[in-house]
């Protein structure tokens, strides 16, 4: 089928001849920069043309045309490189007759070099007076001319390289998010934990409570998961002796899709023997600190319409406190099983089929009810053990688990434990979640014959934390939806 072009498209199609006529190619060659344009504006800034002129400062910058005005024998472009936009001259007197025929058929989305000197206009504006002119790749797709003002912000998503070029935001996002995962790997490894890799690929369905996806190994013949959490393995390592570890990997869940979702996602867990929740409470506070004074530069951050100071003590309440804030319901007081589901129906909380404990129904509460309550940063902490199988139970509860969840703005952020290590009560555990299994609960664990074998080759008492980074990036850049800083996110068919 003959592709359709538009009249600009077989246009820029039609230049490609002309550039092989004049001997240059259309998609060029290694070129070498001296400079950034960013580098330039610092080397010129409080310079007026006098210092200019008896100083010379000659740049060779490269970058795509983003403005174009031809003007007959003097024109003027800007160029874009990762750093910023700058003005070029381009006269016929300066660079010859011979560059500026190939100037001539440039268009915008043009990618160029250029070598000159670096002067002010009559209107003050830093401008190189380009030398030479070197064309370096055609583009054969005009640049759109609101792109950035899309109303379908998907079609942003879907040409994510586009959105690039035209939305100086999403580059400084994108540039963003790589010293986000700097400023934890260094916050880590100051406190003495080694980052380790771990296997993608799992034949167990474990460490977190999900949907997973499902891959098939051919030589083995055999149905594996991709991960759903970094914990299992994690945990083995600190059975092994490594003592403090931490990854920062790709984790793959087979659920659905919003502003806070994405079938996958980056998170960093980390696990330090000998230590307890508390010690994942005190290291999420400072590693959030720490991120936002390297990213942002103040622990005083704007997210969405208000302003969050990171440098308070966060907030700490149990989980049944929350829910009785928000809904009046105290579950601290005893309330049998059908009590509990009476009170559900009354305040309008769904229940699923496998819910067969108080426990399930005050997490139905919690996770129905409670959002709007957990703006500030707070610590909601003692989840019931029917949700959190690889946790120790609290001493003076044992229908709870020393576990909490960090929540900024409505969402969460960290999932941390005091980790079970008894691998009687994991076994427990497992055989408890292969019932709700069978009850119809598809994010139930599995039993990990392997990892029961590890524990009972002895772990010593252990804290543990996970953290999204998509949403700490989200955080640090006040962007309210993930798919602004995962570069090429899951999406839909295009008009589904």
């Amino acid at each position: 089928m003959e592709e359709k072009l538009t009249d600009q498209e077989r246009a820029r199609r039609d230049k490609l001849a002309r550039y092989k006529e004049l001997g240059v190619d259309p998609y060029g060659k290694k070129f070498v920069r001296s400079d950034s344009i960013k580098s330039v504006r610092e080397k010129a800034a409080g310079k007026d043309n006098e210092q200019l002129e008896a100083n010379p400062i000659y740049v060779t910058l490269a970058g795509r045309i983003m403005a174009l005005r031809k003007m007959g024998k003097a024109s003027f472009m800007n160029i874009k490189d990762v750093t910023g936009n700058i003005q070029c001259y381009v006269g016929i007197d300066v660079v010859g007759e011979e560059a500026y025929t190939v100037f001539k058929l440039a268009d915008l989305g043009d990618i160029v070099g250029v070598y000159g000197r670096v002067m002010l206009t009559r209107t003050g504006e830093l401008t190189v007076r380009v030398e030479k002119y070197t064309h370096l790749t055609k583009s054969l797709r005009p640049l759109p001319e609101k792109f950035h003002g899309l109303t379908d912000v998907e079609e942003r998503y879907r040409h994510r390289y586009v959105d690039l070029i035209m939305n100086d935001d999403s580059m400084k996002i994108a540039l963003a998010r790589p010293k986000v995962i700097r400023a934890i790997q260094n916050y880590c490894d100051s406190l003495g934990f080694v980052e380790v890799e771990t296997s993608i690929l799992s034949p167990i369905l474990g460490g977190a409570s999900a949907r997973p996806f499902i891959t098939h190994h051919n030589t083995l013949d055999k149905d594996f998961y991709l991960r759903i959490a970094t914990e299992i393995n994690l945990k083995k390592c600190i059975v092994g002796g490594m003592e403090k570890v931490y990854e920062i990997g790709r984790l793959f869940r087979n659920e659905g899709m919003d502003t806070k979702h994405n079938p996958e996602f980056t998170t960093i867990e980390l696990y330090q023997a000998y230590g307890n929740l508390q010690d994942m409470r005190e290291f999420a506070e400072n590693l959030f600190r720490e991120v936002a004074l390297k990213v942002v530069g103040s622990t005083t951050i704007p997210y969405g319409e208000k302003t969050l100071d990171l440098g308070k003590p966060f907030g700490w309440k149990t989980m049944v406190e929350v829910v009785k804030e928000a809904t009046g319901v105290d579950f601290d007081k005893k309330v049998s099983f059908e009590e509990a589901v009476e009170l559900a129906k009354k305040h309008g909380v769904k229940l699923e089929k496998h819910f067969n404990t108080v426990g399930h129904i005050i997490n139905a509460f919690f996770d129905q009810k409670c959002d709007d309550l957990l703006q500030e940063p707070t610590f909601v902490y003692r989840y019931p053990i029917e949700v959190s199988p690889l946790t120790k139970k609290c001493e003076d509860n044992p229908l709870f688990t020393d576990r909490f969840e960090l929540f900024i703005g409505g969402c969460e952020y960290g999932n941390a434990y005091s980790e079970l290590n008894d691998p009687i009560d994991q076994k427990e555990r497992f055989e408890k979640q292969l019932e709700a299994k069978k009850l119809g609960d598809e994010e139930a664990s599995e039993m990990d014959e392997d990892f029961l074998e590890a524990l009972e080759y002895g772990m010593p008492p252990t804290g543990g934390i996970g953290i999204g980074i998509d949403r700490l990036v989200m955080l640090m850049t006040n962007q309210q939806s993930i798919r602004e800083v995962i570069l090429f996110p899951c999406m839909r068919d295009s008009g589904k």
